[in-house]
């Protein structure tokens, strides 16, 4: 059966109730989160085997964020121990032309001050057939991109699917650091995962006739950017998410596949967003989900988009659909109707 590992960050995220903004705020919402994990979640809601892999401080409110994963049958088995604190964010969930806000605190935490050697990677490996990497965890700390780096490598000698997911964060480095990494790691994986944005501000790769701000999106240019970063780096497929942003509440949402040499686009789902975050790696696990099904090229897609989709209904982070509800959308049921 096919196993996926993701390996980063695992962090709290405390929000204001409702849309209120910091400034009125009293009350916190905490969930626990991370790109990785909630990957990990979104696939095991689907039924595959998965475990995130992370380091964190010994202490209760370390082991309450794991219980979570653990709630969704996310194994946790080669999770190290130690470092002081867990990373956090705070978010402020933004409505119509008022955008979200987020302000991290994750410095001197302890995956940031992680090494190598704090893992059994041989252990962590054994029967995983895919293995999931973002952008966000070698901007971690000063020492992670070369940690990043092995890892990668000793997946890909293994023989494990490598997907990274770009993810470029401006709050976390500049895009000539995240360039200078991101291209040694890059040549290593297997199928590389992007929006709108990520592959110019990371690989320097832009998509033509494309305004993400004015909410233009070229098809074209993005199956262009798709197959210069196959043909630059040796990648075998690229999924890249479509966003166009009418407002805070309303996108219109879809996505490309790259594979063979050629692109396959989804339709477009006009959707109401009641939480945003973590569409980008609901978009990247459902990718995974097709890969480890063996779906054809445009039914991944279309899966994916579909999935994704559903996401952006559900409050926090992770992605709580299962593949049958998946499958009543992509049969043409978006009606939103009581199920009962």
């Amino acid at each position: 059966m096919a196993k996926m590992v993701g390996f980063g960050d695992y962090l709290s995220r405390l929000s204001p109730l409702g849309y209120k903004r910091f400034i009125q705020a009293s009350l916190y919402e905490v969930n626990y989160t991370g790109a990785e994990a909630n990957v990990c979640v979104s696939l095991a809601c689907m039924g595959m085997d998965t475990e995130f892999v992370t380091r964190l401080p010994d202490n209760d409110v370390a082991r309450a964020a794991l219980s979570e994963l653990l709630k969704y049958r996310v194994r946790v088995d080669h999770v190290a121990w130690g470092g002081e604190r867990m990373g956090l964010f705070y978010l402020e969930k933004g409505a119509s032309q008022r955008p979200s806000k987020i302000v991290y605190d994750r410095k001197y935490t302890s995956i940031a001050t992680a090494s190598y050697e704090d893992f059994d990677w041989d252990a962590i490996f054994e029967g995983a057939t895919h293995f999931h990497l973002t952008g966000i965890t070698p901007a971690l700390g000063p020492g992670m991109p070369e940690l990043c780096k092995r890892v990668i490598r000793k997946a890909s000698e293994l023989g494990v699917s490598v997907s990274c997911d770009l993810n470029y964060r401006k709050n976390m480095w500049t895009t000539a650091e995240a360039k200078a990494c991101m291209e040694q790691l890059v040549p290593y994986v297997d199928l590389v995962i992007a929006n709108e944005e990520d592959a110019d501000k990371v690989l320097g790769i832009r998509a033509k006739d494309t305004n993400v701000i004015a909410g233009k999106l070229s098809r074209e240019g993005y199956a262009e950017v798709a197959e210069k970063i196959c043909s630059r780096y040796g990648v075998k497929d690229v999924g890249i998410t479509l966003r166009r942003s009418i407002s805070a509440s309303d996108n219109e949402w879809g996505a490309l596949f790259h594979t063979g040499g050629k692109p396959y686009f989804s339709r477009t789902y006009p959707i109401h967003i009641v939480d945003r975050v973590g569409g980008g790696d609901s978009f990247a696990a459902s990718l995974l989900y097709a890969s480890m099904t063996g779906m054809e090229p445009q039914e991944t897609v279309e899966y994916a988009a579909a999935a994704s989709c559903l996401k952006h209904s559900i409050e926090q982070d992770f992605n709580l659909v299962n593949e049958r509800e998946v499958a009543l959308l992509l049969s043409g049921d978006g009606s939103g109707r009581v199920q009962r």
